[in-house]
């Protein structure tokens, strides 16, 4: 869990930040929700200072808080592609995938074309997330996984592909948390509490692509604009990354658990697709468009078993 110190550096910084935007929107004689028709330097000179701030205090905190207690050593790799079956890669494809997003909208906010915006998203979202490879690479107790950076560059691509062909993301990524109650098993790994399981425990989380459908159909179709169908991926049983023992050979937690491979059908919203009058609420749902709403759902099991929910999270 986050310290105390490092919670009160980034309430530090951000309040900084905030102060440091809030002249510059002072000062900007366009509106704030308004895309300028061209470059705006006033506010390319704010996003270049609020990134550049970010990444450092991020790794700052970064390494304070993870590597530090680990020893350094040569650049090594890591193979870690069996472990979690493979559910810890979609996290990496989902961030992947939301920090360009994010990074494009930010960009697109200077007045830079859509093109150029995005491009620039996706070499921010490429350039923090690499640190981060790069980071692990010279830790003794990780190292450079060329899955999670395979992963990273999957979910840049799925943004930018949409982006360059149709200017617009008619495929997204979505996440869904639920408790699963195995993480008091193995709590080291999969987290002590609510917060760190949803971070932690893979047997909780599910990623899903979530298609627009309008958005494939033509122009004329009366099909709800808001309306998505989703695939979602997830696995269950897991208490370690790539079995349930211990090092000495012994079941984790005394449980004998059966690893699964989970697949889902379930209908999704679109909030972006809903025209909301306020501007807040627009950039609201941007930002948090990567949450799936819970809605009956159809499973699949790698062990050959199909079950129902009426509401799964």
């Amino acid at each position: 869990m986050i310290s105390k110190t490092a919670l009160k550096s980034i309430i530090v910084f951000m309040a900084m930040m905030l102060f440091y935007f809030s002249n510059v929107v002072a000062q900007d004689s366009i509106s704030f929700w308004k895309i300028p028709p061209k470059y705006y330097p006033q506010r390319g000179r704010a996003v270049a200072f609020g990134v550049t701030s970010t990444y450092a205090v991020t790794f700052g905190l970064l390494y304070q808080e993870w590597y530090r207690d680990y020893p350094q050593t040569k650049f090594h790799f890591f193979n870690d592609n069996n472990e979690w079956n493979q559910v810890d890669k979609c996290g990496h494809f989902g961030s992947a995938y939301y920090l360009s997003r994010w990074g494009k909208d930010l960009v697109r906010w200077t007045g830079k074309s859509n093109k150029s915006s995005a491009w620039i998203g996706v070499g921010m979202a490429s350039g923090f997330l690499l640190t981060i490879e790069v980071m692990d690479g010279f830790s003794e107790r990780w190292g450079f996984s060329v899955g999670d950076f395979t992963a990273n560059t999957l979910g840049s691509a799925l943004f930018l592909a949409q982006e360059l062909t149709w200017e617009e993301q008619r495929v997204t990524v979505k996440f869904s948390y639920h408790e699963s109650q195995l993480a008091q098993y193995n709590s080291a790994l999969l987290g002590s509490t609510s917060t760190e399981r949803v971070l932690k425990d893979y047997n909780g989380q599910t990623y899903w692509l979530s298609g627009n459908v309008k958005s494939f159909l033509p122009k004329s179709s009366k099909f709800p604009g808001w309306l998505n169908i989703a695939f979602g991926y997830g696995a269950d049983g897991m208490l370690g990354g790539n079995d349930n023992f211990n090092d000495d050979g012994a079941l984790v937690g005394n449980q004998q658990i059966t690893r699964i491979r989970q697949f889902y059908l379930a209908p999704d919203i679109d909030l972006t697709k809903i025209p909301f009058r306020s501007n807040f609420l627009k950039s609201f749902v941007k930002v948090f468009g990567f949450i799936k709403f819970p809605a009956p759902t159809i499973e699949y099991q790698s062990s050959g078993k199909f079950v129902f929910h009426g509401l799964y999270f």
